[in-house]
């Protein structure tokens, strides 16, 4: 029956597309194409163009620092990003996992279990509070001062995620447990009437049901994951945009940060847009489901 009425309810909407709704997209479409061109205008005509242009957008430095030159003194920063997207991958499976762990502890209900609820709001509190570019220094520049066997002798990419794992699983967490809060109570009923335990009943019955309602609000923190992933390049990571920092300071020209900021765009934009998909897919089954 979904898969029927998602046809149905494009077709009806097509149908509703009438004369003033096409008249209403050609307008909106030529204000917008109209407004992009005055402030390129402005900004093409204004007294200082031609300067910022060569500063931030001089093609010939823009591909110098794409494809890097060690002899030189500096990086490729489209070969350093591929740093931004595996420190990226990483902390995001490890936040995932923390962050559910997070999330069911602070929903239990089990006495045994009450220190461990004040922890994990404590942690909560505390790594939703502090800014992250803090515990970036904190863990970088911290964890290798204990001069701990084997921990203190990472590289500053590690000791990034771990900062990114530590501040993210809090807010990830808080999407999970809104998530679960979301899933009605009668579900629970139903799935202890089955003879299902509290652990059985969260794994098969709450988070599926949890976890489909949350997939949006998740991509949006990992789109800001991806973009802070260039703040471990204050650990001395040599990332995207600590390259593009380290061309700027060599030929004193900013159009490496003009690369650095594309290829975020790059990865960002994509992601961006499959959020957008995954919400207008919801939307349109709840109403398929409720017209039905």
């Amino acid at each position: 029956m979904e898969a029927q009425g998602l046809p149905d309810l494009s077709a009806r909407r097509s149908r509703l597309l009438g004369p003033s709704d096409r008249r209403g997209l050609i307008l909106s479409t030529t204000s917008t194409v109209v407004v992009l061109a005055a402030l390129l205008a402005i900004f093409w005509l204004a007294p200082g163009s031609a300067q910022v242009r060569h500063t931030f957008f001089n093609p010939a430095d823009m591909w110098r620092s794409f494809v890097g030159d060690p002899k030189a003194g500096y990086y490729s920063v489209g070969a350093a990003l591929w740093l931004n997207i595996r420190m990226f991958v990483a902390a995001e499976i490890l936040i995932l996992i923390v962050a559910l762990f997070v999330a069911i502890i602070r929903l239990s209900t089990g006495p045994v279990l009450l220190p461990l609820r004040v922890v994990a709001t404590v942690y909560v509190d505390v790594a939703r509070g502090v800014p992250l570019i803090l515990v970036i220094f904190a863990i970088g520049f911290g964890v290798p001062a204990l001069q701990l066997q084997g921990i203190s002798s990472q590289s500053a990419a590690i000791y990034g995620v771990a900062a990114l794992v530590f501040s993210y699983s809090a807010y990830v967490s808080e999407v999970y447990r809104a998530g679960i809060n979301a899933v009605h109570r009668s579900q629970v009923a139903a799935a202890r009437s089955l003879g299902l335990s509290q652990w059985a009943s969260m794994r098969y019955v709450i988070l599926p049901q949890a976890i489909r309602t949350i997939i949006p609000p998740l991509l949006n923190d990992f789109i800001s994951l991806q973009k802070d992933t260039a703040l471990v390049g204050l650990l001395g990571a040599i990332e995207a945009n600590k390259a593009a920092e380290i061309y700027s300071d060599t030929v004193f020209n900013y159009s490496s940060y003009t690369v650095a900021a594309i290829l975020f765009l790059l990865l960002t934009i994509p992601l961006a847009r499959f959020t957008d998909h995954l919400i207008a897919r919801d939307r349109a089954r709840r109403l398929a489901g409720a017209e039905q």
